[in-house]
Parts: structure tokens; C-alpha cells; sequence
């Protein structure tokens, strides 16, 4: 079910989605803000799950201005920090009784001659695009689960073909080529991407859809530091064909949107997505022992238990923070 990779797809459900409850990470800016706006104005009840309070709370003035009766609730939420996940999660169970809809969108792309830890000592990308939405998944799955034809998406990308999972080198602690400027985002993608299937297989028959997809190439905040390497000579030439080639946040969020809302979709279990349609995924991302072993490596280093309410502590010292998160 390949799908036409130049014309992006338009979410064309009109299904309102009053009184459900939809957790978007990264909602502060770019395919995420997007998404918000389109889910308030559909009746959400909408969680803006972000680290930054100060865009986020700009960015809630922004959906306001289209909805100003929307419900919206501002939480924070550091995918960085695996102590902040887990109060984000505390603090979400205590105050809602149902999830219908779980969006893990936040990402981070840094430059690619910089290797950045989290707090917890995870390489940055997949710190940030991997374990920190596994673990916000894995924490409030039985709410989900309890919720009546709820979902979960995991925005990932096709960059994931060029990615890899060595369970060696995770952290990238043995050296990465640097010279490629999009592989640690597409580990961390390739990631994402075995995530949403390993959920797939443990949810079935649950009641639970599990979506994964790609965007297409969006000229949002994550470009900001391919520019930075940029000459100007390539500025000057390259900038104008960026802005022809990719799409607005508001076109690339149309998957993500389809992929929450779509009637079309409901009795769809799984599925990977690109401009609305169902895709093939590519041999690297479809390994079931890949997938399975990466499920329980990714358990057993966050320690998880079969209590999902409880998380041992995994922190590995002062390491840095990081700095950029859509």
C-alpha cells in the first residue's frame, strides 16, 4: 500500500471529538502545535505535554485565538528526564479518568558533530525521540487500555530507513559518523518505528490502535540546525528550495490528525502512514527480533516492573540536559 510521496494527504474526517481527553507532546510549536489546534477545535479536551512553559503558554494563546472555548490543560513534561516523565504521568492519572488519544510527536535534532546526553545518561536523540515517550507510554498504558477505543501514535520518519539498532553502541558511547548529519534521529526514528509494533503485537484485541508515521519533510524547528551548518552560499541557494519543497507544519500535520481521528480507522489495529494512506514499511524497520529484543533491552534498562506506577531509579550522574525539543 505505497503511497504518493509528493502530494501530501489531507486529513478529510470531520469527526468531532468532544469530551475525549488527547495528550500531544510537543504541543508548543511545530507539527505538534498543528495537531492542537485542529483537536481543540474538533472538541478535545486537549493536554499540552511540553518542557518549555513559556512557548507553551504562547502557543495556547495561538489555539485560543481559533478556539477560545477550548479545553486545554498546560503540563510539563521534560522527555529528557526520566523523573519528570514519571511525575507528568503521577500527576495526568490523578487528574483525568481516560486517555483516547496519545500522541507522541515531540522530537529533537542536533547537530550531528555534537553527541549530548540526558540527564539519565541516554544519547540525546534517542533519549528524547525513544526512551522518554516509551516510558510516558508504558506508565499510562492501563489508562488507555481502560479507555474504549482509544489510540496511540508515534510520529516517526522514513529518515529511519538509514538508521540502525545496535544494541552495542546505544548510547553512541563507540563513536557515530558524524559526516552523516541525520543518523542519530534516524536510530532514534528506526526506534520509534519498532516501538509502535512491539505495542501492536502486546495490544491486540485490546482495543488499543497503534499508529506510526511520517510527516514527510516539514520545515519546522528541527531544520534549525541543518541551517546552522550551512555556508552562505548554500543558505542563499538552498533556503529558497526548502521553503518550495517542504511542507507547512499545518500540511505535515494532517497524518498525525488522520491518524487520531479518521472513522476510516477504527477498525484498524496497526499501521504505518504517510500522507494519510497506509504505507509499506522498508525490511530495516520490520525484524520482529529487532523488535522484540529492543522491547525487553528498553524494559530491563529503565528497570520497569509490571507496576507501571513505579520506576526505579536509573539516573547516571551530572550529565547534560538538553537544550532543544520541538
Amino acid at each position: 500500500m505505497g503511497a504518493n510521496q509528493c502530494k501530501p494527504g489531507v486529513c478529510t474526517s470531520d469527526r468531532r471529538m468532544d469530551g475525549k481527553v488527547i495528550i500531544v507532546t510537543g504541543a508548543n510549536s511545530g507539527l505538534g502545535l498543528e495537531t492542537a489546534k485542529d483537536l481543540v477545535g474538533r472538541g478535545a479536551i486537549l493536554v499540552m505535554a511540553c518542557r518549555n512553559r513559556e512557548s507553551t503558554l504562547q502557543a495556547e494563546s495561538i489555539i485560543r485565538s481559533v478556539t477560545p472555548a477550548g479545553e486545554i490543560h498546560i503540563m510539563d513534561l521534560d522527555l529528557g528526564d526520566l523523573d519528570s516523565v514519571h511525575r507528568f504521568a503521577r500527576d495526568f492519572l490523578e487528574k483525568f479518568n481516560r486517555l483516547d488519544v496519545l500522541i507522541n510527536n515531540a522530537g529533537i535534532f542536533l547537530p550531528p558533530d555534537q553527541r549530548k546526553l540526558t540527564k539519565d545518561g541516554f544519547e540525546m536523540h534517542m533519549g528524547v525521540n525513544y526512551w522518554g515517550h516509551f516510558l510516558l507510554t508504558h506508565l499510562l498504558l492501563d489508562r488507555i487500555k481502560a479507555t474504549p477505543n482509544s489510540r496511540i501514535v508515534i510520529v516517526a520518519s522514513v529518515l529511519a530507513w538509514m538508521g540502525s539498532i545496535n544494541f552495542d553502541n546505544m548510547d553512541v558511547e563507540n563513536g557515530w559518523k558524524p559526516k552523516k548529519p541525520s543518523l542519530l534521529y534516524s536510530h532514534s526514528k528506526l526506534a520509534n518505528m519498532y516501538h509502535a509494533q512491539a505495542l501492536y503485537q502486546k495490544l491486540k484485541g485490546s482495543g488499543v490502535n497503534v499508529y506510526t508515521l511520517c510527516p514527510g519533510f516539514v520545515n519546522t524547528g528541527l531544520m534549525r540546525y541543518t541551517k546552522d551548518e550551512w555556508n552562505s552560499c548554500q543558505m542563499c541557494c538552498l533556503s529558497p528550495i526548502v521553503k518550495m519543497i517542504a511542507r507547512t507544519p499545518e500540511k505535515g500535520a494532517q497524518t498525525a490528525i488522520n491518524c487520531a481521528v479518521s472513522e476510516d480507522l477504527d477498525e484498524v489495529e496497526f499501521g504505518f502512514f504517510q500522507n494519510c494512506k497506509l504505507s509499506d514499511m522498508k525490511p530495516v524497520a520490520t525484524d520482529s527480533l529487532i523488535r522484540d529484543r529492543l522491547w525487553d533491552y528498553t524494559m530491563d534498562r529503565l528497570k520497569l516492573s509490571d507496576d507501571r506506577n513505579k520506576l526505579a531509579d536509573t539516573s547516571q550522574g551530572d550529565n547534560l540536559a538538553y537544550t532543544d525539543i520541538e
